[in-house]
C-alpha cells in the first residue's frame, strides 16, 4: 500500500450526488446517470484524487474500508448490517489469532467482518448449508482479500466438528436447536451470540438457554439514525434503520 491507485486495485468511486460504487481500477468508462468517467484517469494518481467526467462533474477514488465492503456485498439472503457487526465483534472478543465459530455464513457479511477480525493468525469456520450461499459468500471474502482465513462447511445436525474455540455465533431460524452442539464447541466461559428476526424466537432461544449451562443472558436490539448533512438545518433524515434484528448473547459454564 503505497498510496498510489494501482491497475486491479478495488476502488471505491464516489459520484455526483453522493452515489458510490465498488469498481476495480481499470481503464474503462464508467457511467452514472448523471455523468460519466475514465476510471483508467485514476490510474497512477494517489488515493482521494478527483477527476472531472464527460460533463465536468467530480468524481473521486478512494480506498474501500471495512465498512465500505461490508455494505457492498453481493446479497444472496439478508445480511447482518454494520449496527450489529460492531457489537457482536465486541460481546465475542474476537481479536487477532482466535478461533471463530459462525453458523449460517449467509451472503457473508458478517463472515467478513470476523475474518478482519482474526487477522491473519485466525480463522473463522463457518457453516451454511446452501450451496448457493456458500458461493455467494466467497466470492464476497475474494474480492476484499480474506478468503484464505476463513474455512466453509456445510449445515450443522448434531456437532460443529470442533472443540475449545473462542467464540461461537448462529444466525438461523432455529438456533435453539443447535445449542447443545454449540456448548459442546466452546471453551469454558466463551461467549456466544445469536440474531433472530422476531420476538417469538428470542423467548424460545432464551427458554433453552436457560435449560442449558449458559450464563449472563442478553438481549438487545439496535437502532440506527441518520442526520442530513447540512449544519443550518440539522436535522434526522426522513428514513431511519429500525429494527433487524434481535441480539442475543450468553457465557458458556460448566455448570449452572
Amino acid at each position: 500500500m503505497d498510496g498510489i491507485i494501482r491497475e486491479g486495485d478495488l476502488l471505491l468511486l464516489l459520484a455526483p450526488g453522493g452515489h458510490t460504487y465498488l469498481l476495480p481500477a481499470e481503464a474503462r468508462e464508467f457511467h452514472t446517470h448523471r455523468d460519466a468517467v475514465d476510471l483508467g484517469a485514476f490510474l497512477g494518481r494517489p488515493w482521494g484524487s478527483r477527476i472531472l467526467g464527460r460533463k465536468g462533474l467530480p468524481f473521486y477514488a478512494l480506498r474501500p474500508t471495512l465498512y465500505d465492503h461490508l455494505m457492498k456485498v453481493r446479497r444472496a439472503t439478508q445480511i447482518i448490517y454494520p449496527k450489529e457487526i460492531g457489537l457482536i465483534l465486541l460481546k465475542l472478543d474476537v481479536r487477532p489469532g482466535k478461533t471463530i465459530l459462525e453458523c449460517g455464513t449467509g451472503s457473508g457479511a458478517l463472515t467478513l467482518a470476523l475474518a478482519a477480525a482474526v487477522g491473519p493468525e485466525g480463522r473463522v469456520i463457518t457453516y451454511e448449508k446452501e450451496a448457493r450461499f456458500r458461493k455467494v459468500a466467497r466470492e464476497n471474502l475474494a474480492r476484499a482479500g480474506l478468503l484464505e482465513r476463513v474455512i466453509f462447511r456445510e449445515g450443522v445436525r448434531e456437532d460443529f466438528g470442533e472443540k475449545e474455540a473462542d467464540a461461537l455465533f448462529l444466525d438461523v431460524r432455529e438456533p435453539w436447536e443447535l445449542l447443545p452442539a454449540a456448548w459442546k464447541a466452546l471453551k469454558g466461559g466463551a461467549p456466544f451470540g445469536a440474531l433472530v428476526p422476531t420476538v417469538n424466537q428470542v423467548s424460545r432461544l432464551l427458554e433453552a438457554l436457560e435449560g442449558l449451562p449458559f450464563v449472563a443472558l442478553e438481549v438487545q436490539e439496535i437502532l440506527e439514525r441518520f442526520y442530513k448533512v447540512n449544519p443550518e438545518r440539522l436535522r434526522p433524515e426522513d428514513r431511519m434503520v429500525a429494527h433487524t434484528g434481535y441480539l442475543i448473547f450468553a457465557r458458556k459454564v460448566q455448570e449452572r
